[in-house]
């Protein structure tokens, strides 16, 4: 029975049950103060000046942009921070679960973490400083996700790049509270360990014990070495973002742990074909010279497209229509839709609307694990409170002018979207 119309519902018909793979928390910097070890109120204070001088600059360049935004949206933003609102604000996107990460401030960086622990915590030079923001974060979060955990997949912030050994220390700690469902990890170890190296074993075990996935999410570069120069970011950002999956896959970190999952987060999803048909060919069709063959021993046992949707994802946020036209060589268990609140460059507060100019066109059952299938299952939601939620909240089919009776794909086509198998 449909609880918003009473109507009984068919499996056509069904309200989709949307878990956003994006979306972001936090408080006001300032607000961090009181989760934050007091050994580090002079740092942290140090750290208020600097957010605050960008936010001056940031105004001084945007202003009108900003103030429009932060005015016209006050209410929904306060639900970076506020489960009540933020709830009412996932209602009203048809949203029943979400994954969420930090830096809910996207323009000013007014809501990130102490020291930049967030998406930039590779670039933090002193280790104390990663951890004491990072713990700060993950105890605001843990607050924020008891609060109807059914329906929350926290990130946990853990900085492993700058010690192993604390990492697995706030891995075990993560992994005791309601709501939080994984890891992130920073997307460059800078001068640090490279994650090829069999010293990170001990996270990976850590998080294959406890089911908690572990990610990187797109907005670290070497900003150092593009000067003003914001085009040369765009082009590469994503290429940073996604370079971790060579490392853990190439040194057999998925063999030795087959449970290990890995999300590249808000760093699109249209890489992700090439990559796998590049690697294939690589490593699975005999182009390899003998000697890298030879190199290569133990690190795979199957193809490398096949670790993709087993121990591979994409937290794709706001696929681009030529993502979605694509979706069965990036593969619909792959990847995993998202509307990336409080974001200005997301979905929310009109995703309904961004859905069915979409998906119009997109078979039901693609939809469905494009939409929250997939992202329940890897993050362990339970879907039957979710279904729950949705049955309240979610759109359906007919909202996203879909034709109830294209259900499925043809086998043959989805087959032939990654046809490179065929020829190895």
């Amino acid at each position: 029975m449909d609880e918003r119309t009473g109507a009984a519902m068919t499996p056509t018909s069904e309200r989709y049950m949307i878990v956003s793979s994006d979306c972001h928390a936090g408080l006001r910097c300032d607000e961090y103060r009181p989760y934050l070890d007091a050994r580090y109120t002079e740092q942290f204070d140090a750290f208020l000046a600097e957010r605050e001088a960008a936010r001056g600059e940031a105004l001084r360049m945007n202003y009108d942009y900003i103030m429009n935004w932060e005015t016209d949206h006050a209410e929904g933003l306060q639900g970076a921070h506020d489960p009540a609102r933020r709830d009412k604000e996932l209602d009203a996107d048809g949203v029943a679960g979400e994954v969420l990460f930090p830096d809910s401030d996207a323009i000013t960086g007014m809501e990130s973490p102490p020291f930049g622990a967030g998406l930039s915590a590779g670039a933090i030079a002193d280790p104390n400083l990663a951890f004491a923001g990072a713990r700060a974060h993950n105890r605001f979060l843990a607050e924020l996700c008891s609060e109807h955990p059914e329906r929350r997949a926290g990130i946990a912030l853990v900085p492993i790049c700058h010690d192993i050994e604390r990492g697995v220390a706030e891995i075990e700690w993560a992994a005791r509270q309601p709501g939080i469902r994984g890891i992130m990890i920073p997307t460059m170890w800078r001068d640090r360990l490279p994650y090829n190296d069999v010293a990170y074993d001990a996270i990976w075990a850590a998080c294959q014990v406890h089911g908690l996935p572990v990610h990187v999410h797109s907005g670290e570069a070497p900003r150092d070495e593009y000067g003003d120069n914001i085009g040369i970011y765009l082009a590469e950002v994503v290429w940073w973002t996604t370079r971790p999956i060579a490392h853990l896959l190439f040194s057999g970190a998925f063999e030795r742990f087959p449970g290990l999952r890995f999300v590249v987060t808000e760093a699109a999803a249209y890489w992700a074909p090439d990559m796998m048909w590049k690697w294939d060919v690589y490593f699975g069709g005999g182009h390899t010279t003998k000697k890298m063959a030879a190199m290569m021993a133990g690190k795979l046992s199957k193809l490398p497209s096949e670790y993709f949707g087993t121990n591979v994802f994409i937290g794709a946020s706001t696929m681009s229509k030529e993502e979605i036209r694509r979706r069965h060589a990036i593969g619909c268990d792959v990847a995993m839709w998202g509307t990336d609140y409080p974001h200005p460059e997301g979905t929310w507060p009109n995703t309904i609307s961004r859905l069915r100019q979409d998906f119009a066109d997109v078979p039901l059952a693609d939809a469905r694990l494009l939409l929250g299938e997939t992202c329940a299952r890897v993050y362990g939601f339970d879907t039957d409170a979710l279904r729950t939620i949705a049955d309240r909240i979610g759109p359906t089919p007919a909202d996203l002018g879909q034709d109830p009776s294209l259900v499925t794909t043809d086998p043959a086509v989805i087959a032939q979207a990654r046809w490179w198998r065929a020829t190895l």
